[in-house]
């Protein structure tokens, strides 16, 4: 959608008219990144209401930028609106997120089939570096510092990346990013809580698993290793939710 620029005749010439239109389309992309990163990362929750003056004090920008992203996030799924109760983020659903997490495996397990077919040697370089840096990254976000492990989810999201780069097609690689929007939002803030949660879970060793089938070119392998993957993040996120909504009503029982 475009920007609405109000122009009145006479005062801006072409140059500067254009000038102000990139000017707009500018700080929507940048509302729309600000804005969908605090979605993802549970910075903004689930189900929280998306006040125009909240979010103007928030990033410093103005409504129509705002707007803007607000409408582009809708249409990604990410924000719901009605007119009763405006801008909203998506809510949780358990059902939504496994909907989400077995398209995603349609999705990138096709794109990874193709990037083992097609991928040359400096795929096989591209993704065993990210491994590496993904495995090094890991090893320094032990403290749970913010910034540490802000830096970690990006190195993981480049490793997955790197797993399909390689497939060929454009619309693939855009529809796994909406997917991975759709289910990062699911299993960053359900994470947080994570240290406290028992697992006996090895994601290090799922994804050196994930890389040596890659490097192998055993694309049957890889894709089941991949889907096993993410559903194995899911039903640790069905858990989480599950130990949360217990400990919600025995708080209700017992306040």
């Amino acid at each position: 959608m475009k920007p609405r620029i109000r122009v009145v005749p006479g005062t801006v010439n072409a140059a500067e008219s254009a000038a102000v239109l990139t000017e707009e389309i500018t700080l929507a992309e940048q509302a729309h990144r600000a804005l969908r990163q605090d979605i993802i990362s549970g910075d903004l929750e689930a189900d929280q209401p998306l006040r125009l003056e909240f979010l103007k004090d928030r990033y410093g920008l103005s409504f129509s930028p705002i707007r803007e992203a607000l409408n582009r996030l809708k249409t990604e799924r990410l924000v719901v609106s009605t007119p009763s109760r405006g801008f909203r983020v998506a809510p949780f659903s358990e059902a939504e997120m496994w909907d989400a997490i077995e398209t995603r495996i349609l999705i990138d397990c096709e794109a990874l089939r193709r990037s083992i077919s097609r991928g040359d040697d400096e795929w096989i370089q591209r993704l065993v570096a990210s491994f590496d840096e993904l495995t090094a990254s890991a090893a320094q976000s032990a403290s749970s510092n913010r910034k540490q492990v802000a830096v970690l989810e990006a190195k993981h999201r480049a490793f997955h990346e790197a797993l399909i780069c390689s497939c060929g097609s454009q619309w693939l690689m855009e529809l796994s990013a909406q997917m991975y929007a759709q289910t990062e939002r699911y299993r960053r803030p359900s994470f947080r809580s994570a240290p406290a949660i028992k697992t006996d879970r090895d994601v290090a060793r799922e994804h050196r698993e994930l890389l040596s089938a890659a490097v192998a070119r055993d694309s049957l392998q890889a894709a089941g290793l991949l889907a096993m993957h993410y559903r194995e993040t899911g039903r640790f996120i069905q858990k989480l939710g599950r130990l949360a909504s217990e400990e919600s009503a025995h708080a209700a029982r017992t306040g």
